[in-house]
């Protein structure tokens, strides 16, 4: 029998990981329990998955690119680094 933890994990966490259970679970075609996500989230680090790796697989339209340009453009024009 393998020996269990409690973990605290806020509500927005746990709903992410229930989440990422779901997408498996259709994926694999079988139950998902929240353990099994973690596994194969920390499986993806171990495989030397990163954030880039997924460069190029959103699908936007020109407008939504150009709106997000914009709302950048709007934040670093009022944007300020901290005083030290």
């Amino acid at each position: 029998m393998t020996e269990s933890r409690t973990v605290k994990i806020s509500k927005e966490t746990y709903a992410s990981l229930s989440e990422i259970a779901g997408e498996l679970q259709m994926r694999l075609k079988h139950p998902v329990s929240l353990d099994e996500a973690v596994k194969y989230l920390i499986g993806l680090k171990s495989r030397g998955v990163k954030i880039t790796d997924l460069a190029g697989s959103w699908d936007v339209s020109e407008e939504e690119v150009a709106e997000i340009r914009a709302s950048l453009a709007e934040a670093w024009k009022r944007w300020r680094p901290p005083e030290l």
